[in-house]
């Protein structure tokens, strides 16, 4: 059974020359009890022709390197990719404590490509603010340049696309209501 190092093929530092390759144990079961020399199977490797190879393709290793010469890629490090921040998200909003909607970070948000979705459920008793927001943020749409789409059918929750973002009208089909037609 090999160790740790040649399950992933890297060579063993505390092996004691460079470029020792263990060898396979005899078999057992076929085994004489002769001074007779036992035969081990091995598995040969194919060998590229060095007609094949091109010698012009230069290799450029910067990192350590094994006993055997060979480049040492550190599992450990994490260093090639590189993390990108999202330029655009989806944004959940609703009235604050006071019961309004800042429409102009929304505003700024949309322009960036942020989608949101304004939620006026929480004004469930105020059929005039509700509408005092909607007429707002409606206003807010004109500016900028895009729709306000109502996903409910009680107009509480509207989605504000962002900028560049399509959104297809002529399906009409949101949610629910294609379940429900269908049994």
């Amino acid at each position: 059974m090999g160790n740790l190092w040649q399950f992933f093929g890297l060579p063993d530092p505390d092996a004691g020359g460079a470029g020792r390759v263990a060898e396979a144990p005899a078999p057992t079961q076929n085994r004489q009890l002769s001074n007779e020399p036992v035969a081990v199977e091995t598995q040969i490797v194919e060998q590229i022709p060095e007609s094949q190879i091109d010698e012009n393709i230069t290799f450029e290793w910067n990192g350590p390197m094994t006993p055997d010469g060979e480049p040492f890629h550190d599992l450990s490090q994490h260093g090639g990719r590189v993390l990108t921040r999202p330029t655009r998200a989806l944004r959940y909003v609703k009235p604050d404590e006071k019961h309004r909607i800042h429409t102009r970070d929304i505003a700024q948000r949309v322009l960036q490509g942020d989608t949101v979705i304004v939620d006026l459920r929480t004004l469930v008793h105020m059929e005039s603010h509700q509408q005092a927001c909607r007429r707002e943020l409606r206003v807010m749409c004109e500016q900028v340049g895009v729709g306000v789409f109502a996903l409910d059918s009680e107009d509480k929750l509207l989605m504000i696309p962002g900028a560049d973002v399509v959104v297809d009208i002529e399906k009409h089909e949101l949610g629910l209501t294609r379940l429900l037609h269908v049994s």
